[in-house]
């Protein structure tokens, strides 16, 4: 009997542990939302209010020509997301203190409208605190209809502050779908 009880016990903590990972899935894009409204990172577009002095004073500082910075990037799709998504470059080189611009293609591959959060993540560490995306697709939720495409900008600059030990940036996105449940149950 209390071999049984050892099985009923295992399966009810793994079940609630399943349980707590799916559920951490879904809320992972609100909770980001909500830290980056809080700490001022990723919001709204080119408000410059929003940019800490710090990052307005680096990023008026003059373009540093006698270094090249190589940024990398790489984009997926959560959870089997069925939307083409990639960048249409997938590396550049940049003089830090220069605007650079490049694009992002997404496709919505269903027959449905689908609302989705593109969430960045940056290697290495340090360049963390240098590296400020002026005008970004990952500011907002991006929908688009059933079988609809489109090129979405990123306008970034790499200030002149970035450790000279830096010569390469890795920036990737990761795409969620944040369709209210209301509309996928329309659909």
């Amino acid at each position: 009997m209390s071999e049984q009880r050892s099985h009923k016990k295992v399966i009810i903590i793994g079940g609630a542990a399943a349980a707590v990972m799916f559920m951490f899935c879904f809320a992972i894009v609100p909770v980001y939302s909500v830290i980056c409204r809080a700490t001022g990172i990723n919001t709204s577009a080119p408000d410059t209010s929003l940019i800490t002095p710090a990052e307005l004073a680096a990023m008026k500082k003059p373009e540093d020509v006698t270094r090249n910075i190589k940024v990398q990037f790489v984009a997926v799709n959560n959870m089997g997301l069925p939307w083409e998504f990639y960048p249409r470059v997938n590396t550049v080189i940049v003089h830090p203190g220069k605007n650079a611009k490049v694009y992002f293609h997404a496709k919505n591959t269903t027959s449905k409208p689908m609302t989705v959060q593109a969430i960045p993540s940056m290697t290495p560490s340090e360049s963390l605190g240098h590296f400020h995306k002026i005008e970004c697709f990952c500011f907002r939720q991006q929908t688009l209809q059933g079988h609809e495409s489109k090129e979405m900008p990123l306008v970034f600059q790499v200030d002149s502050d970035l450790p000279k030990s830096v010569r390469t940036i890795t920036l990737a996105y990761t795409l969620f779908d944040v369709t209210p449940k209301a509309t996928r149950k329309q659909s």
